[in-house]
């Protein structure tokens, strides 16, 4: 995934950008990404995007960070650990999360009310080299990355660069291009994002299919049946 790139130096320009105020598009294994840090990094985001307030961004994160900022069960921490690490499958959680810890408490304002919702914060995990290594840089410098996938809103994830909408990528102050990143596909789907608390469905993501069958048959929750209940 992603090989004979220059991963670490590239993860190293982006961070210093995103720690500088600016905002960066590079490739993650579901899509090409935007992130930012900064109040106007992240509504100069929205904006291109053209994306709701009400929707919050999602937080860049490892292993280490998920254990160290999110409040959940054992159960769910588990599940979480058997998808990324025993599967080594892309995956975002939804949970309850320690407002104190630093890197949440690294963000100003506004950044920080659209990063999370009620109490809670989206956490992408497990989406390809760049994206861990900028999830580390972040977890020892106590620096939140921030962002969604590098699009217009409701337009599906873009899987190569030159499909980002110029109205997105004019608003970068760097950009990363590898190419086709691993998980494409005819949907425009994204990472799967489930609720860990509820067990509900929020996104259906490009390896939906995938989880729901691990967690089903490894702890037997059946998250189809779960939203379903609940739609």
């Amino acid at each position: 995934m992603f090989e004979d790139y220059p991963v670490k130096e590239d993860a190293a320009r982006v961070f210093e950008v995103v720690r500088g105020g600016g905002v960066a598009i590079f490739p993650v294994s579901v899509g090409y990404a935007i992130v930012g840090h900064s109040d106007d990094s992240i509504e100069r985001m929205y904006t291109a995007k053209e994306r709701s307030f009400d929707k919050p961004c999602g937080n860049f994160g490892d292993w280490e960070i998920f254990n160290k900022i999110v409040e959940v069960s054992d159960q769910a921490r588990e599940i979480v650990r058997v998808i990324t690490q025993e599967h080594d499958l892309p995956f975002s959680i939804v949970g309850p999360f320690v407002p104190d810890n630093p890197v949440a408490k690294s963000l100003p304002p506004f950044a920080f009310k659209n990063s999370t919702k009620a109490g809670t914060m989206d956490l992408l995990m497990n989406a390809g080299p760049l994206h861990d290594e900028i999830a580390r840089l972040a977890r020892e410098n106590n620096f939140a990355v921030v962002g969604s996938s590098a699009n217009r809103s409701l337009t599906g994830s873009k899987f190569v660069f030159e499909d980002i909408e110029a109205q997105v990528r004019d608003v970068a102050d760097i950009t990363i291009d590898y190419g086709l990143v691993p998980y494409h596909n005819d949907k425009g789907l994204g990472s799967s994002i489930i609720d860990l608390v509820s067990y509900e469905t929020i996104r259906v993501g490009c390896v939906y299919d995938q989880i729901c069958d691990i967690i089903k048959d490894g702890f037997d929750i059946d998250l189809k049946a779960i939203t379903a209940a609940k739609g």
